[in-house]
């Protein structure tokens, strides 16, 4: 999948692929700063959060560094059938923000296409789980109390300007539930500086940092703010605890009498160990995870049209013989080796018009179209989510 806003980042912080994620602090600018209007504006946000029915804490309002109780920006819409709908006060929102606030809206990427279509790309770029979070800043309003992520992040300054203050970590790789608090913040500033539209900054887990708007005058500021769940040796010790159930000695009770379990224990776990790399799981993590939310095609509609590979991860095409597989969403499709030209070309991560594509690679992209979408591999390219594509992400090469 090409996607521009990834592309840009990476230029913007020197990098070549995803692999200095979570090193180095990283700052710096996209050399086409009007992209940032394709992504997210404030209207748009706003016009997110006034169409659906949301609620704390996935919508948060703060004023003056403090979160406002919901309903100081929330109401119960009544239907004409008399049933209560919760949904964002708009005027009581413009008022807020009028005088000085912070919206923010988790996992944009689950409500907007293009936040989704992003999210992908850069899944399919960094191979790890994103979610993306909106903030919206107006005139004076202060941010956020300085404070740590278990996540990196990557920021994108949308629109207007917004003061930050990056600080180093206090705690080597920190994690969400540790052995140990992590609540003083070193001395240690690593940047501190005015975020502009068109900035980009890469922040890793557990560097202190927080951004205000507290003494900028009348404006605005709206950054994104994309989180990457990163898996750590910990998870794969989870998911090795998993795979013991599968080995008798590991069902047994614990002998707390001096019995000999514990030695045939230590070695049937140094035997899992030597079986199941970390390697593997993050393999499994890629190929087992679930397709996520799409439109089903219905034939009733009418017919299939153009299709896009929707899969958290690039999904792996292997040939065998007489026979192609393809692993991803948790399933296993075999195919025969004719169908491969389309399988390359469908499983891109591009949209994939069907008609056009037709004359390039055979009549079968339709089959196995058909196939892909039938088993959430592939959904059909609804208007809706095209537009998250259009002027981001090119069609596949036909």
């Amino acid at each position: 999948m090409e996607h521009q806003l990834v592309s840009a980042i990476e230029s913007a912080l020197g990098w070549n692929g995803a692999s200095p994620l979570g090193g180095d602090f990283a700052r710096g600018s996209l050399k086409d700063a009007s992209l940032t209007e394709s992504i997210l504006t404030p209207n748009r946000l706003l016009d997110m959060a006034m169409r659906r029915s949301l609620s704390s804490p996935q919508f948060r309002c703060f004023q003056d560094g403090e979160e406002l109780h919901p309903n100081a920006y929330f109401s119960d819409e009544v239907t004409l059938r008399g049933q209560s709908i919760r949904m964002a006060d708009m005027r009581r929102l413009g008022t807020l923000l009028r005088q000085g606030a912070t919206v923010v809206l988790d996992q944009a990427n689950t409500f907007d296409p293009t936040m989704e279509v992003v999210c992908r790309a850069l899944q399919w770029w960094s191979r790890e789980r994103v979610q993306v979070n909106a903030y919206l800043t107006t005139n004076e309003a202060a941010g956020f109390r300085l404070h740590w992520d278990d996540h990196d992040v990557l920021i994108v300054q949308l629109a207007g300007e917004k003061q930050w203050e990056v600080r180093g970590t206090s705690r080597t790789a920190p994690l969400f539930r540790d052995a140990d608090r992590n609540n003083e913040p070193p001395d240690e500033v690593v940047w501190a500086g005015t975020m502009k539209t068109g900035d980009v900054m890469h922040i890793p887990r557990g560097y202190w940092h927080q951004a205000t708007r507290s003494g900028s005058g009348s404006g605005t500021s709206l950054h994104t703010t994309f989180g990457f769940a990163k898996r750590t040796g910990a998870s794969w010790l989870a998911w090795l605890s998993d795979w013991s159930r599968e080995e008798e000695v590991f069902r047994h009770d614990l002998d707390r009498w001096g019995g000999t379990g514990s030695q045939a224990l230590t070695e049937a776990a140094a035997r899992l160990i030597e079986q199941r790399s970390p390697a593997d799981f993050l393999a499994a993590r890629e190929q087992e995870a679930s397709a996520p939310q799409h439109v089903p095609f219905l034939d009733i509609f009418g017919p299939m049209e153009s299709v896009v590979c929707i899969t958290h991860f690039p999904p792996r095409i292997q040939e065998r013989g007489e026979t192609v597989e393809v692993v991803a969403s948790g399933k296993k499709l075999t195919f025969l080796t004719r169908a491969l030209p389309a399988l390359r070309l469908l499983l891109s991560g591009n949209p994939v018009h069907l008609g056009q594509a037709t004359a390039l690679v055979g009549a079968e992209i339709g089959e196995v179209a058909e196939i892909l979408t039938k088993e959430e591999v592939c959904a059909v390219l609804t208007p809706e989510l095209s537009s998250g594509y259009t002027g981001l992400a090119t069609n596949a090469a036909l």
